[in-house]
């Protein structure tokens, strides 16, 4: 069995790999697949063009998509467990709209920083890497805020789906406060606003990667720590804290990773849906193991793909039209979300 479930993982790490190359080489101007090797290689290729497609434009989305979807699915196997939740995650919970909100205290309140956004181009357009950094400080605390009162709420609430009401409740408060921002701002603000909520992973250069890139791998690197508390968790708080699993300091570093990783994704690709709630089941019905030894790594390489994959029938190769990401991602999540509450029936008793 165990030799089973490392076969899986070099699957998915395969899968990952192949659907990234194809990302790469599919578009609205098609790239013979040895051409787009040589291209990363930084061998010679037919067409000059082809090369700067490849490496100034494709390489740098399809780098931001495979971290934005490994962030993501890992944050959602984080809540899941955290909450022995099956429905737990990001957005689910609210903690994509806490992040949103950051963004928009920040972006709907362009003027009063001295930043001037201009529609289709970046959040802050010209405020650099310092514009940047806020962007990600205001979602990393906004989806902190919304989890702590999360996490609060569930220490009182014994039902599974009384708490996933609630943090929809909780996510349409939120959005009334960005309503109201909106409400204030100036339509050019508006528009570069709500561009940003459709999701996309085109909107990020090389400067920007890095800092996404950095900011994301210490998020992940935090939850190497956490693999053997979390495993812990399966069986509930009180078995954990028999196990000398200190409660309070494995919670705060959950929350901590969490909020740096959805906040960061949020910051730089938007409110992304149905990644981090879906990836994790799936990993789960792959691998047939509950183990995060086995699970984390399955969960991230999946995410990656998940996201590429997404973001790949969102460009629509070969013609000239972009699906909103959301909308593609919510028709490659939402079957998984039906058949897990199906399969499942009764949402509360965690995983095995």
């Amino acid at each position: 069995m165990s030799r089973h479930r490392s076969l899986v993982v070099i699957a998915i790490a395969v899968l990952f790999a192949s659907v990234f190359v194809a990302h790469l080489s599919l578009g609205s101007v098609p790239i013979p697949l040895g051409q787009t090797i040589r291209a990363l290689t930084g061998a010679s290729v037919q067409n000059e063009t082809w090369k700067t497609i490849v490496l100034e434009f494709r390489l740098p989305r399809a780098v931001t998509a495979a971290i934005a979807g490994a962030a993501l699915a890992v944050g959602g196997l984080l809540m899941q467990t955290l909450f022995r939740n099956p429905l737990a995650g990001p957005f689910v919970l609210g903690i994509n709209a806490g992040a949103s909100l950051g963004v928009a205290i920040v972006v709907l309140g362009g003027s009063l920083l001295g930043s001037t956004p201009v529609a289709g181009s970046g959040l802050l357009a010209g405020a650099g890497i310092g514009g940047d950094a806020l962007l990600v400080l205001a979602a990393s605390v906004g989806a902190a805020a919304v989890l702590l009162v999360v996490l609060a709420v569930a220490r009182r609430v014994e039902s599974a789906m009384t708490l996933l009401v609630l943090g929809v409740l909780f996510s349409y408060a939120v959005s009334a406060g960005v309503s109201v921002l909106m409400h204030f701002s100036i339509p050019q603000e508006i528009q570069t606003y709500i561009n940003w909520t459709f999701g996309s992973f085109a909107g990020v250069d090389r400067s920007q990667l890095g800092l996404l890139a950095s900011v994301v791998g210490i998020g992940l690197l935090g939850t190497v720590l956490l693999v053997k508390p979390l495993n812990a968790l399966l069986l509930g708080e009180t078995y954990a804290s028999s196990m000398g699993v200190r409660i309070r300091v494995v919670r705060t570093m959950l929350i901590a990773a969490t909020a740096l990783l959805a906040g960061t994704v949020t910051a730089f690709c938007g409110p992304i849906a149905f990644v981090g709630i879906a990836v994790p089941h799936l990993a789960r019905a792959i691998l047939r193991d509950a183990d995060h030894r086995r699970l984390m790594p399955a969960v991230l390489l999946l995410g990656a793909a998940t996201a590429v994959i997404a973001d790949l029938v969102a460009s629509l190769p070969g013609l000239r039209i972009v699906l909103p990401l959301n909308a593609v991602t919510a028709l490659i999540g939402a079957p998984i979300v039906i058949a897990v509450i199906v399969r499942r029936g009764d949402l509360g008793g965690g995983f095995s």
